[in-house]
């Protein structure tokens, strides 16, 4: 894509087109081919082939730049002037059904759109800035609600244990970990894996980013339809499972324990460090630990790190520090094999040397040792040390068999696991964390 989007030339042939949905009817948008339109077809069409997760239009002094999130990183795709700006947003939010003549609030929107054959779509937020209003813009493949759970890269073990967890007839299965570490995919890819035509399935999502095709009833938050409110309604519609987005609040929790109780499987995410933290959690938002130990079924743990690009892979020797933030002696890593991504990288990973992310994990299952645990109340260290008796592996476990099977490195791992997931990180002489290098200052990680 050209740094400056104002000087691009019409493209022939129609590989992108939005689509517009009135009354039930879905059509083209149409429009003549001004700036403004070729613009926004530029960028959804370079982020679509890219992988984008993201789009940011984020308005300047003099000038409006584009940026866009692959992989979990910002990167600067472009910009156009200013000039352009009202006829960019016009576009954007005539698509997504938003007030044109709004500028002072914040909106919300969607957008329908095909690309290559292919249907697409996005969710839209305009929110007013200094400069203008800033948009973001949420990619949303349907493909991806079509995820099977062996995609996700969990362990051979961790996925035999958690598909027998969510056939369980009742009870509490939770996904935890930050913003972006893949709990939705995880959720829909386990909700693939359930009897939909013999069950009834609901959900309450904040915001619903895929749709289910069929067999399945969705229910978007809202300032009246609270996670509360729309599970109190759940169990009153004869839900077999009920999927909630997050555990945001005490109420939400009291209501998901008491369906678990009463005979239904609740699939819900939380905010924490790790699997073992999630049950103290619990018990700090309110939930009883007789509750918690007797409802309380699995809990994953979840990141995602970026993947090696194949097309500049190479071997290379880690130096000690980077050995040591493993948890391995210089002993026990001579003669295995590391990898990254070559220094300068290549065009298949915009020369990151990553291309493309999957999950490390850790699951904990709740045994009769565990349960005891949670019911007298014991330490985290002594819960972890109870986690381990039992066999369980931690990310940093898994995140290390993935560095030696060569999928990503040990730079990856130890950002996931230390620094998402708010453990001590080890000090400079502990540990080693390779800076992000770019050439432009604006490619930084949000």
């Amino acid at each position: 894509m050209s740094n400056n989007l104002s000087e691009i030339t019409p493209s022939s042939g129609k590989k992108f087109r939005l689509i517009l949905r009135e009354g039930g009817i879905a059509r083209e948008m149409g429009g003549d081919q001004t700036l403004g339109v070729q613009i926004v077809d530029k960028v959804f069409t370079e982020a679509l082939q890219s992988g984008a997760s993201d789009i940011h239009i984020q308005p300047e002094r003099d000038r409006t730049r584009i940026r866009f999130r692959i992989d979990g990183l910002m990167h600067q795709i472009g910009y156009f002037s200013p000039e352009h700006s009202p006829t960019v947003l016009a576009r954007i939010k005539l698509s997504a059904g938003m007030h044109l003549d709004e500028k002072r609030v914040a909106q919300d929107g969607r957008i329908d759109m095909e690309y290559m054959g292919r249907r697409f779509s996005a969710r839209i937020s305009a929110l007013p800035a200094l400069n203008g209003e800033k948009v973001v813009i949420r990619l949303l493949d349907p493909a991806s609600v079509r995820i099977d759970v062996g995609q996700l890269g969990m362990p051979d073990y961790v996925q035999r244990e958690w598909l027998k967890a969510i056939q369980t007839p009742y009870g509490m299965i939770v996904v935890t970990g930050p913003t972006g570490s893949g709990k939705t995919s995880t959720l829909y890819a386990s909700i693939n894996k359930l009897d939909r035509q013999k069950r009834n399935i609901v959900t309450v999502e904040d915001p619903i980013e895929y749709e289910f095709q069929d067999h399945i009833t969705q229910v978007q938050v809202t300032e009246k339809m609270t996670f509360p409110r729309v599970m109190r309604s759940f169990l009153r519609q004869d839900p077999d499972v009920m999927m909630v987005g997050e555990m945001r609040d005490p109420e939400s929790l009291k209501i998901g324990v008491q369906a678990s109780l009463t005979g239904h499987l609740v699939m819900t995410t939380l905010h924490t460090n790790n699997a073992v933290e999630t049950l103290a959690r619990m018990i700090d938002m309110g939930g009883e630990p007789y509750l918690i130990a007797s409802t309380v079924v699995a809990i994953l743990g979840q990141r995602l790190v970026r993947t090696i690009c194949p097309e500049c892979k190479e071997a290379y020797k880690p130096d000690e520090d980077e050995i040591l933030a493993l948890g391995l002696t210089a002993s026990q890593a001579a003669g295995k094999t590391f990898y990254h991504g070559r220094g300068t990288g290549c065009k298949n990973c915009r020369e990151t040397g990553y291309k493309g992310r999957l999950g490390v994990f850790e699951l904990l299952m709740l045994t009769h040792p565990i349960r005891e645990a949670v019911t007298n109340r014991v330490s985290a260290q002594d819960m972890h040390q109870a986690a381990k008796a039992q066999g369980m592996k931690t990310m940093l476990d898994d995140g290390l068999a993935k560095v030696l099977q060569g999928l990503t490195t040990p730079t990856e791992v130890v950002h996931a696991v230390y620094t998402s997931a708010g453990m001590d990180v080890p000090s400079d002489e502990d540990v080693f964390v390779e800076p992000t290098s770019s050439d432009d200052p604006e490619d930084v990680q949000e």
